[in-house]
């Protein structure tokens, strides 16, 4: 008995940060991925907007005939991508200079901050084994009080006990939970990419504006 053919499927293969100025992981907290590429470009709505183009094309070199469809669908997609950049940038912006400090578990807000405004500390640079040491944590206790960090935040993927031994060591607050890899479910804080920047951007500026209401305890 012959089985059945399985229907044949395309996988689209794009180079990851095609199109997107590359950021390089560095300083003490980077460890062995010093110098590397930081893969986190999607997190900022700017270099969202090259991959709309990138997967926009690569689909119409795929279906010909859907072409324009897939480019007018990724020019309005754009549009909804500039729109959260501009309230990320307006919401910056209006933070005090001093309080323009993102402190993360991991490194996956550098092309964020560096098209908002933010400066960017985190514990590690990647989710990885080499996660929580002694030297990251002291490191990222020497920034909070040197820089005065109002808040920290730790993102849903990993667990937040070792940023919650900086916020036991230096009185700052925990700011919240930041969402990166996963979306959740319908109903849930983020079950869209868009909600998940949206969200992730209004605990950032909650917590370092010091409202108490927009951040986690």
């Amino acid at each position: 008995m012959r089985a059945a053919r399985r229907p044949r499927r395309h996988v689209l293969r794009l180079p990851a940060l095609l199109g997107v100025a590359l950021l390089l992981l560095t300083g003490c907290a980077a460890g062995a991925s010093e110098g590397k590429p930081n893969p986190h470009a999607w997190m900022s709505p700017r270099a969202a907007q090259r991959y709309t183009d990138s997967i926009a094309e690569a689909l119409a070199e795929l279906t010909p005939e859907h072409a324009e469809e897939f480019r007018e669908n990724a020019r309005r997609y754009q549009e909804q991508l500039e729109q959260v950049h501009t309230e990320v940038q307006d919401a910056v912006a209006a933070l005090p200079a001093d309080h323009r400090v993102l402190l993360s578990c991991e490194g996956a807000f550098s092309y964020l901050a560096r098209d908002t405004g933010l400066s960017e500390h985190y514990l590690w640079p990647v989710n990885s084994d080499d996660q929580g040491t002694a030297q990251q944590i002291r490191s990222a206790i020497d920034t909070v009080k040197q820089r005065g960090v109002p808040a920290v935040f730790c993102e849903s993927t990993v667990s937040d006990r070792t940023m919650r031994q900086v916020v036991d060591a230096t009185g700052t607050r925990y700011g919240g939970t930041l969402y990166v890899d996963s979306l959740s479910e319908e109903g849930g804080p983020v079950p869209t990419f868009l909600d998940l920047l949206r969200h992730d951007a209004r605990t950032i500026t909650a917590g370092l504006s010091g409202d108490r209401d927009g951040a986690d305890s």
